[in-house]
């Protein structure tokens, strides 16, 4: 369970401070899919990386499964960061010059995983996603929903605890968006914790809450799905 109070997120320059996120306050239960809404430049990035234990908050608390991480070393968030959380970015952020496999890999590699896990693991992830058949091909070689299959895919190997998706679907056609909304539905029911940033009414209507934040402020809550 992820757990944020009066959380802020202050940047400031010589200049000028701005507010990026002031007093956000909520909870994501286990295994819940919760879509994060609001207009451009309202904090949704920054909120997702604190999320995701790439940042640290101003000030607040983020009790994250359990364990209060809000001004934990960097140290620490990065072991945290790596056994229980998978990224799904708009752009897919794939290594040209690694073929599918290989680039699913990478995420067991930073783990310490073994050789022989490592493979089997890759191949179920893979094939979880349909798209054991192009393993062997670069990412060049595949198409935007492809690509987008292989970066789930890579998420999902090392079997987080939380998946956190940035606009998943912003770059996929609606049959491919279609696609990767089941994927994360999917995972999500399998007990994953889905937190995913979206522009889409459609794709949010998928997840079983959502957060609509607006100037660094959570506006509104709104229950979808049992």
């Amino acid at each position: 369970m992820l757990k944020l109070e009066k959380l802020s997120k202050i940047y400031r320059t010589s200049e000028v401070e701005t507010h990026a996120l002031d007093d956000v306050s909520f909870e994501v239960e286990a295994g819940e899919f919760l879509a994060i809404m609001g207009p451009s430049g309202c904090g949704k990035s920054t909120l997702l990386n604190i999320l995701g234990l790439l940042d640290n908050p101003t000030g607040g608390s983020y009790m994250f499964f359990g364990k209060e991480v809000a001004r934990a070393s960097e140290e620490h968030l990065t072991i945290l960061r790596r056994g229980a959380v998978g990224f799904i970015f708009q752009s897919f952020n794939l290594i040209d010059d690694l073929n599918v496999a290989e680039n699913v890999e990478v995420a067991l590699i930073y783990r310490g995983v073994p050789g022989g896990e490592r493979k089997r693991r890759v191949s179920e992830a893979l094939e979880r996603v349909g798209i054991a058949h192009r393993s062997r091909h670069l990412p060049q070689q595949l198409s935007g929903g492809q690509q987008q299959r292989v970066a789930i895919a890579r998420a999902l190997v090392s079997n987080p605890k939380l998946i956190l998706a940035d606009e998943p679907t912003g770059n996929l056609d609606t049959a491919n968006g279609e696609a990767v909304m089941e994927l994360l539905t999917g995972a999500s029911r399998s007990g994953t914790t889905v937190v995913m940033v979206t522009h889409s009414l459609v794709h949010a209507a998928r997840a079983q809450r959502t957060v609509k934040l607006l100037d660094g402020h959570v506006v509104s809550e709104t229950l979808l799905a049992a």
